[in-house]
């Protein structure tokens, strides 16, 4: 790939979406930015010859595979797909419904898968290309009142290994990014939805939870335009990393994940060891 690629960024219209394009505008890249509501999109995002703001809602693979085709047509590749589009449920599961948790999974798991499988053919194509896909911190550890956000990013997790291993003889790169807090509007009551069920017996501890999740919103510890930066160093390697842990908080977070596997694993070594069949004699 040449030093200006082409980003192809979902989720563009606010949040973290908006400093990547950002970033990868001043470095001086070709842009299109997606978004259900291109209006937003484009107010966001300022006006440059680099830009192109195309409607993207990522839970129809109509839209994306449209937003692929005016892309190329427009810039003539797609270099890097970053899949940043994502929506917040929380709750307790028990009180989440099954419509709550389906629409978590549709944005957040079914909707990176969409638009990759819009963007393949035309990296397959050009035997090169960049997957980066945002996955979280609760991707590695389930999370209390996160039962249907985690589960979303767990899929993503397992979905992106297995790609890595299918696109890398194509020369496809696949990332997966595991950002911290980071202060977005993924806390904004535009962004998350509450349970609607309420089940007595959850009633102090969702309370609890509730204002914590609300007490968060622009206090999180991480710079996403400092984020939006490191995607652009990231992505220039010639070997980028299959995986990079975004801040200190997932750096933690990643390192319990990985003590809760190997104490998990000892305590039981033996007896799992013990589970291999032998032949009668």
């Amino acid at each position: 790939m040449s030093d200006q690629k082409v980003w192809f960024i979902t989720g563009a219209g606010r949040g973290m979406g908006v400093d990547i394009a950002k970033a990868a505008l001043a470095a001086g890249h070709k842009v299109v930015a997606t978004g259900r509501n291109v209006e937003k999109v484009a107010h966001a995002l300022g006006e440059s010859r680099d830009l192109l703001v195309v409607k993207l809602d990522v839970t129809s693979y109509a839209d994306a595979k449209l937003a692929v085709e005016t892309a190329v047509q427009q810039f003539g590749s797609i270099d890097v797909l970053v899949n940043n589009a994502a929506s917040f449920y929380a709750g307790y599961f028990e009180e989440l419904t099954q419509e709550q948790i389906a629409m978590q999974l549709n944005v957040s798991l079914l909707g990176p898968m969409n638009v990759t499988r819009a963007v393949l053919p035309v990296m397959r194509t050009q035997r090169s290309g960049q997957v980066i896909t945002i996955s979280s911190s609760g991707g590695l550890i389930g999370f209390e009142f996160c039962a249907a956000y985690c589960a979303s990013k767990f899929a993503i997790e397992g979905w992106m290994q297995a790609l890595q291993a299918e696109v890398e003889p194509f020369g496809i790169h696949t990332i997966i990014v595991n950002p911290g807090f980071f202060r977005t509007e993924l806390l904004t009551d535009e962004s998350t939805d509450y349970a609607e069920l309420h089940i007595e017996a959850y009633n102090v501890r969702r309370t609890n939870q509730i204002a914590f999740w609300k007490s968060q919103n622009g206090r999180q510890s991480g710079d996403p335009a400092k984020l939006a930066q490191a995607l652009i160093v990231i992505s220039a390697k010639e070997q980028p990393p299959r995986r990079f842990i975004a801040g200190a908080d997932a750096i933690g977070t990643a390192e319990q994940a990985i003590d809760i596997l190997q104490q998990q694993i000892d305590a039981y070594r033996e007896l799992s060891v013990s589970l291999a069949y032998k032949e009668n004699v």
